[in-house]
């Protein structure tokens, strides 16, 4: 199983940018759990982490990775 890996996204402020996140991430890590939070402004995935922020970045946001506590 992969590790789960969480990205606050603080520019994303809608529905459209959770479906271009989703996306993205899909094309970058086909078939890997994800869970986007637009409230908390919160991309879970599990995976290659380095990938996801990759994909999330070439898709128009700013992803800070949240190291785990």
């Amino acid at each position: 199983m992969n590790e789960m890996h969480v990205f606050d996204v603080p520019d994303m402020s809608c529905a459209h940018c959770v479906a271009t996140i989703r996306d993205a991430l899909g094309s970058a890590l086909p078939g890997a759990m994800q869970d986007i939070n637009l409230e908390a402004h919160r991309v879970s995935i599990a995976g290659d982490a380095e990938r996801a922020e990759t994909a999330i970045r070439e898709a128009g946001y700013t992803p800070r990775r949240i190291d785990p506590a």
